[in-house]
């Protein structure tokens, strides 16, 4: 099984790029019948603001078609959603505004994995739920969501791993969902 995992973010700095890497990494070290993690970087797929009248102009970026491509070649997907002002942040939101273009379910059907980390204790709860309920509308099959927070208690800089049995054992149950 081949799974295409991302943070929802372009910070440089982003705990959320720490926890989708780790999960990634926690996923390839399993023996669930995962055979390759891709993990991309919303860096890579920076392009105009999305408008109608931008489409009309210019038509759907080539960034846009190869992150949607991405998703069409993965057999599940994994996200980590950083949460600002309790939404999506505006690269991700961009990406996924010019990928709706294309084709308005574009989760393609694929089993999904939502994840959050905050500095906060709501672990992204707000991001969450808002993509959890606008999932099925555009073509996901959610198979589970978990946050993780106030990241600075669950995450331990030393050895680059959550910090507690618990936690781990939270992020594994939900990656087994994949």
């Amino acid at each position: 099984m081949k799974v295409l995992a991302f943070a929802a973010t372009n910070s440089s700095q982003s705990i959320n790029k720490q926890l989708v890497t780790y999960a990634a990494e926690q996923l390839r070290a399993s023996k669930d019948g995962v055979t390759e993690v891709e993990v991309l970087d919303l860096n890579d797929f920076e392009m105009p603001i999305y408008s109608p009248d931008r489409q009309r102009d210019m038509g759907i970026p080539q960034l846009a078609t190869e992150f949607f491509a991405k998703i069409s070649e993965a057999d599940a997907v994994l996200v980590s959603f950083a949460e600002y002002n309790g939404s999506v942040t505006a690269a991700w939101k961009n990406i996924f505004d010019w990928m709706s273009r294309i084709e308005r379910k574009l989760w393609q059907g694929k089993p999904v994995v939502f994840l959050s980390a905050t500095p906060g204790p709501r672990a992204g709860e707000g991001v969450l739920a808002y993509n959890e309920m606008i999932a099925p509308h555009f073509g996901a099959d959610l198979k589970g969501s978990a946050g993780f927070g106030p990241w600075q208690s669950v995450w331990n800089n030393d050895t680059r791993a959550l910090a507690s049995a618990d936690e781990q054992n939270k992020l594994m149950t939900v990656l087994s969902a994949l």
